[in-house]
């Protein structure tokens, strides 16, 4: 099974919209492993289904639902919980598996887990969601930084708003990883506007 893993240089950079996008142009299923916040607002997996169109892709239940609007360690222990990557089931699929973490790559799982963890347990290929905005150049460098040491396989970036090609381009000369999409700044996300990314993503 091919497995691709949306993860960002932070909260709130569009990992949901680029998994629609993404699942949308792969005609792939979708899983969030990790959903925290459960409550507060919707589901990302209701985000996704409301956001594709093809007649494919199959949206698989989160295997764990938080409510706390935390680190998926926070909103664990919170309830309880001891959530350990080896005890996640896979959903059941021959088809391309698209997962979105939750938060960034060093977002706590557990005491001795990060996401970064389940990335490399999974031997998943990684798509990086950047923003450009203040101090977005340094976490995304750290990002990359991380997936390079861990030799994780990327398949490239994604930015996600403005341009800010000044920006763009410090990143570019010490990170070597494409950029594989652009999401231009929206008021508004509908199914349409997630099928036109599609056709324009590298994948």
């Amino acid at each position: 099974m091919r497995k691709i893993f949306i993860t960002g240089i932070g909260t709130g950079v569009g990992k949901t919209l680029v998994s629609a996008i993404v699942t949308e142009a792969l005609q792939a299923d979708y899983w969030k492993p990790i959903q925290t916040g459960v409550g507060s607002e919707s589901k990302d997996s209701d985000v996704v289904r409301n956001l594709i169109t093809n007649k494919k892709t199959i949206i698989h239940p989160e295997a764990f639902c938080l409510k706390k609007p935390a680190s998926p360690f926070a909103a664990a222990e919170e309830e309880g919980i001891k959530i350990e990557i080896k005890n996640i089931s896979f959903p059941k699929t021959d088809n391309i598996l698209v997962i979105e973490g939750a938060g960034g790559l060093m977002v706590p799982i557990n005491e001795n887990e990060l996401m970064i963890d389940m990335m490399e347990q999974w031997g998943a290929e990684v798509v990086l969601v950047s923003q450009n905005y203040l101090g977005s150049i340094n976490h995304t460098m750290l990002s990359c930084m991380a997936l390079a040491d861990r030799n994780l396989k990327v398949l490239g970036i994604v930015y996600n708003g403005e341009d800010n090609l000044m920006a763009e381009k410090s990143i570019l000369s010490f990170c070597d990883f494409p950029v594989i999409g652009r999401i231009k700044p929206e008021t508004f996300i509908t199914p349409e506007k997630v099928s036109a990314y599609a056709k324009t993503f590298t994948l």
